[in-house]
């Protein structure tokens, strides 16, 4: 089931895309990302059309994120390349693989084409709280809701938020206007306290309004929880070799939204209302998808977005997933 508007008017993602410099065993590499970069990067690559709207300079640095947007098919919405330098996140990569990160960066929204000519926005991580863009960015997610889906994924980034209790009125105010959530475990655990179980957050989140949450934990099953649903459903992850896990949230999220969007659960006001009357086996179509995009991501070093034939792939060598 798909909607005219979700085939005809593109994705757009409004956050960060900054260059990771990645740091592991003394060696040190640069590679193009960002969280919502890495969304839109994956979006399009799973065959939709996709826009990205962000806040970089015109340096060399620059140049390589829009020769990576180029190749993955997603257009850039004009005046992203406006900020004095581009901004960079230190990442450092530890024996599991396992990133921490430090940044440097400004943030600013350039000016966003209107919502009716969308399908659906996805925004999330330090995007929608660091000043000034932030105010820009809860403006054009009120302006989409009313017409059309919102996706929203917290990533949180302690360096750049402040306090749990400074940046969570912020976050659950964009949860309560989101369609489609999805948080890590680590998310939850620094929003709430480590000892705050991840299914209670999940509930407080549903009363909050989104038709669909999830929650990732790494090595563990991801849980989601539907609005009409009151049970949770757990997805394991694949079995997979971990490489490191840069970009694995933002692929998991890429490939969740593709699969809702072909299901016809995101793209339009129709849309959202079948998503708040999904059922978890509505959904599960969109959860596998997402598994395997997130698996082949940290299979690989850095963030990468698979295609559709990768997904194809995993699918045909075990049609269960």
């Amino acid at each position: 089931m798909t909607d005219m508007k979700s085939t005809e008017c593109p994705v757009l993602c409004l956050g960060e895309a900054l260059i990771d410099v990645i740091k592991r065993a003394g060696n040190v590499e640069e590679k193009v990302g960002g969280s919502v970069f890495n969304v839109a990067c994956g979006i399009a690559s799973l065959g939709h059309s996709t826009s990205l709207a962000s806040w970089w300079g015109e340096d060399e640095r620059g140049k390589s994120l829009e020769e990576k947007l180029a190749s993955a098919g997603v257009s850039v919405v004009p005046g992203s390349s406006k900020a004095a330098k581009t901004p960079i996140a230190n990442a450092q990569i530890d024996d599991n693989g396992q990133a921490t990160y430090s940044f440097e960066l400004e943030w600013q929204v350039p000016p966003l084409p209107k919502a009716s000519s969308l399908s659906h926005l996805h925004t999330g991580s330090f995007a929608a709280t660091l000043t000034p863009g932030a105010s820009a960015v809860i403006k054009a997610v009120k302006a989409m809701s009313a017409g059309g889906t919102v996706s929203y994924d917290p990533n949180v980034r302690p360096s750049l938020m402040g306090s749990p209790e400074e940046v969570r009125p912020r976050i659950e105010e964009l949860i309560s206007l989101a369609d489609l959530v999805k948080a890590s475990d680590e998310d939850i655990a620094w929003l709430y306290g480590k000892d705050t179980p991840i299914e209670t957050v999940l509930h407080k989140w549903k009363d909050l309004g989104p038709g669909l949450i999830v929650a990732t934990r790494g090595p563990w099953a991801s849980y989601a929880l539907c609005a009409n649903d009151r049970d949770m459903l757990a997805v394991d992850p694949l079995n997979i070799k971990v490489k490191d896990t840069v970009g694995a949230g933002d692929s998991f999220m890429a490939g969740l939204i593709s699969g809702l969007l072909d299901a016809g659960l995101l793209g339009s006001a129709e849309a959202k209302q079948r998503l708040r009357q999904a059922r978890l086996s509505d959904i599960q179509g969109a959860l596998h998808r997402a598994t395997i995009t997130s698996g082949i991501t940290v299979s690989k070093v850095g963030a990468y977005g698979p295609t559709q034939a990768e997904v194809a792939e995993i699918l045909a060598a075990d049609p269960t997933l």
